[in-house]
């Protein structure tokens, strides 16, 4: 098995992040991690024992039919300034065309104002006719409103999935992912095809997020929730982190005022950032 092949292998077990991470370099290589799960020295369930076990040449042909690339870190597809981060993924699913420089991100809650809507919808027109492209989670709420800005600005973005690459979630944001990749931008995510959206998988996600910027925006963020981790994994890269004010007694606001007393740039709209 050669090094690609195996870590084509590892990654369709749908591991966390954090455990690929850790037994790669306990293990020494993505290879020596597979033969450890096939003879059970590493423990771990009969649905990722069983997934990791396909050999890669059945894999890639199926990842063709779905018009998926795998990425792996070190390869030529794969973006220097995320391969930079220690906790970069050790490989990508992908749709579309990954850019190879940074972007700028665009986050915030799902239960987001119309106020925080039209904002980010706002920002995401304006990042795309300055000639970047967007970053964002094509979750409901604030990202999917700033990947519409992109989208209506006929520019580039790029959307990180808690989930398999296959896998519409939220359903109503398929049309969105496409109009995407229509215009020359991807889709990606560090799970196999076929993952569902189960809750632990987003958090580590966000570190993509801020990974492919060189600045993260912060619509409306609550005091908790995949923003403000967003925003911290930002922060940990060296990546500056702006945020909008807001009413102090709205919680949507909170998670924004927050990050301004704590250092974040302010920047009330579009022509501010």
């Amino acid at each position: 098995m050669n090094a690609d092949d195996a870590r084509l292998q590892l990654a369709y077990g749908g591991l966390h992040p954090e455990r690929v991470r850790d037994l790669i370099a306990e293990l020494g290589s993505a290879a020596a991690v597979v033969r450890a799960i096939g003879n059970g020295s590493v423990r771990t369930t009969d649905r990722v024992r069983a997934a990791v076990a396909v050999d890669a040449a059945v894999r890639r042909p199926e990842m063709r039919g779905l018009g998926v690339e795998f990425v792996a870190k070190g390869q030529p597809a794969y973006p220097e300034h995320l391969a930079e981060l220690p906790d970069a993924p050790d490989a990508l699913f992908v749709r579309g065309e990954l850019p190879m420089t940074p972007g700028v991100a665009v986050v915030g809650t799902r239960r987001c104002t119309t106020y925080g809507k039209r904002l980010a919808a706002a920002y995401g027109r304006a990042i795309g006719e300055a000639g970047w492209y967007l970053v964002s989670g094509l979750a409901r709420g604030v990202d999917g409103a700033a990947h519409e800005g992109t989208v209506a600005s006929g520019a580039r973005g790029v959307a990180v999935l808690g989930c398999g690459i296959d896998v519409a979630y939220p359903p109503e944001h398929a049309f969105l992912g496409r109009r995407l990749l229509d215009l020359g931008g991807a889709i990606v995510t560090e799970y196999p095809p076929g993952t569902p959206p189960e809750g632990w998988r987003f958090p580590p996600r966000n570190r993509i997020i801020s990974g492919l910027a060189a600045a993260v925006v912060v619509v409306e963020a609550g005091v908790k929730g995949g923003a403000l981790i967003t925003a911290g994994a930002a922060l940990t890269q060296g990546v500056p982190v702006f945020a909008v004010p807001g009413d102090v007694g709205r919680a949507s606001s909170q998670g924004t005022n927050l990050l301004i007393r704590d250092g974040a740039h302010p920047v009330l709209d579009a022509d501010d950032l």
